[in-house]
């Protein structure tokens, strides 16, 4: 049986947008892999907890967004590990559930730069190719000439979910800024809105 290559998307995704959607579709178009996972974290190590969504919302969010494609997939693993959740461990876990399985990693210039503050960021990079895609204002890294490195050109978007959590918080419409069937969910939730 071939090896199917899938590439992993990590993030807080709080919530998901066309942003992401953008370039999940670039990953999955150009990055040379068959499928894309998206892997929602219930807490990234590097970054605040503060204005989290609980991880139940975020996840129904994203499977909703990504329903209708067959190019993608979510998955809850991160759920089931220890908090936080670590790259390499989430990878480990992956490999052994997933044994024909290769996984790439997709992340933007920005993560790129700082990857080496990742626990066991030299065990990833040397058993994974990297997808990378530009972030505006990012500058080299000490991994752009890496063999497991791949950069894409994916289009770069000024969104963000901060910018939309704020938004929904002012009452203003976002949506046009995020997959249909996810925006319906967030605005039926009554979620990040003001009390």
């Amino acid at each position: 049986m071939a090896t199917k290559r899938v590439a992993l998307f990590f993030g807080s995704f709080n919530p998901v947008h066309v942003g992401h959607m953008v370039i999940a579709t670039w990953a999955v178009e150009y990055g040379n892999v068959d499928a894309l996972w998206f892997v929602p974290s219930p807490q990234n190590p590097l970054k605040e907890r503060s204005g989290l969504l609980p991880f139940h919302h975020r996840i129904q969010m994203l499977r909703l967004a990504v329903a209708d494609d067959r190019r993608f997939r979510v998955s809850d693993i991160e759920s089931r590990l220890s908090v936080p959740s670590y790259t390499a461990e989430t990878l480990a876990h992956l490999h052994e559930k997933y044994p024909d399985t290769e996984f790439a990693l997709v992340m933007g210039g920005d993560n790129l730069v700082t990857f080496h503050k990742w626990k066991n960021h030299n065990y990833i990079i040397d058993r994974h190719r990297i997808i990378v895609y530009s972030r505006p204002g990012q500058g080299p890294t000490a991994f752009d000439g890496h063999a497991n490195v791949q950069f894409i050109d994916a289009p770069q978007m000024a969104i963000s979910s901060t910018a939309i959590r704020e938004m929904v918080a002012d009452n203003r419409d976002v949506r046009h800024l995020m997959p249909p069937a996810a925006w319906s969910y967030l605005d039926e939730m009554n979620l990040f809105r003001r009390q």
